[in-house]
């Protein structure tokens, strides 16, 4: 019988678990967000190895890093679950689900959305128990909870978790930082001579990004209050990191593709500052315990943003019709209201986020 808990129900724990499945393998802040629930069956059960369906480059990152997940299986590229990389080798669902269930997983965990194509791969693996999320399109696991589109990330998976006996342990992600990056970033970087702030102006959905130009305007700032500016971002963000430098018109350091993701966080890790679009290196830098200032969407912010203030200050944009045409956007996740919500243009739904407000937020950390 379930047992009540501050973060909801508590399910009944699987007895005799050896190995478990965790199903996430989509992009980098979605990763950060199960954090705190892999912590959570960590602790639940402690002898268990903890096996992350994931992506290549989650298998990279954990390579010797310390934390809850044990072991990586790189899961196929499929529709729903990921997209394949421009080189590796694909192979079906079918011969990966085969191969995995030799594992003999006693506990399969759906943490990757709503379950319609990611329920039937947790499903197929043939574990004792399965749980997870359920949207009204997806089949049922063993023990499943409704999929709610509104609802913070990181207790949309910690509510998981607990269906199996796994309460919380924490509501903060945290990610280790190893030797190996701090070295990388070392030899990249170099020894700091004044404190370090890094911007990072990309976000992969266009609607996400603050426009360079307001980026370049923090840099200035900061410049002159006598920081160090890095400008980071991957290859595809190049333009973007350009526009930024051209605009703050000061000296500051553009870091495109220079750095693993290992390196990228002990990069984040010595830096006073991260101020950032709503993505993946944003909580990236929470998670290796560095003070942010993030430029939301208010819809994102729901979802994506700690509630923790101490040392973030996540800033809204409050727009929800679109800047270009004017329609209404939230129509598709509430159905009932007019219009019905569909527009193509991806400009910037974050553009009306003043600078000042950035500049007064970092500043207020900084101090």
């Amino acid at each position: 019988m379930a047992t009540p808990s501050v973060l909801g129900p508590v399910g009944e724990q699987v007895p005799d678990v050896e190995r478990i499945a965790v199903l996430r393998a989509n992009a980098l802040g979605d990763f950060i967000f199960i954090l705190p629930a892999l912590e959570a069956l960590r602790a639940a059960y402690p002898g268990a190895e903890i096996v992350l369906l994931g992506a290549p480059w989650h298998a990279q990152l954990w390579r010797d890093r310390p934390g809850p997940v044990d072991r990586v299986l790189v899961v196929p590229p499929a529709p729903g679950i990921r997209d394949a990389g421009s080189d590796e080798p694909v192979s079906t669902m079918d011969e990966f689900l085969a191969d995995a269930r030799e594992e003999r997983f006693d506990l399969a965990v759906q943490l990757h959305g709503g379950g319609a194509n990611s329920n039937p791969v947790v499903a197929g693996l043939g574990a004792r128990v399965t749980a997870g999320l359920r949207a009204e399109d997806a089949p049922p696991l063993d023990r499943w909870i409704r999929y709610v589109y509104y609802q913070p990330e990181v207790v949309r998976y910690l509510e998981v978790v607990a269906l199996v006996g796994a309460p919380a342990t924490t509501i903060v992600p945290a990610l280790g930082v190893t030797k190996a990056d701090r070295a990388e970033a070392r030899e990249v970087l170099g020894e700091p001579t004044r404190p370090r702030v890094a911007l990072h102006p990309g976000a992969t959905d266009t609607r996400r990004r603050w426009p360079p130009e307001r980026f370049g305007e923090v840099a200035r700032a900061l410049t002159g209050d006598g920081y160090e500016v890095l400008v980071t971002g991957t290859p595809a963000e190049r333009e973007t990191v350009d526009a930024v430098v051209a605009a703050a018109g000061v000296p500051v350091r553009p870091q495109v593709g220079t750095l693993s993701l290992g390196g990228l966080a002990a990069c984040y890790a010595d830096c006073a500052l991260v101020v950032s679009n709503d993505s993946g290196p944003l909580h990236l830098a929470g998670a290796v315990g560095t003070p942010t200032v993030g430029v939301y969407w208010i819809g994102n912010l729901i979802n994506g943003a700690t509630p923790m203030r101490a040392r973030h200050r996540p800033i809204a944009s409050w727009t929800t019709h679109c800047p270009v045409c004017g329609v209404d956007c939230t129509p598709g996740i509430y159905p009932h209201r007019p219009g019905d919500g569909d527009c193509p243009h991806r400009d910037s739904f974050v553009a009306d986020v003043p600078v000042v407000e950035v500049v007064e937020a970092a500043r207020e950390l900084l101090s």
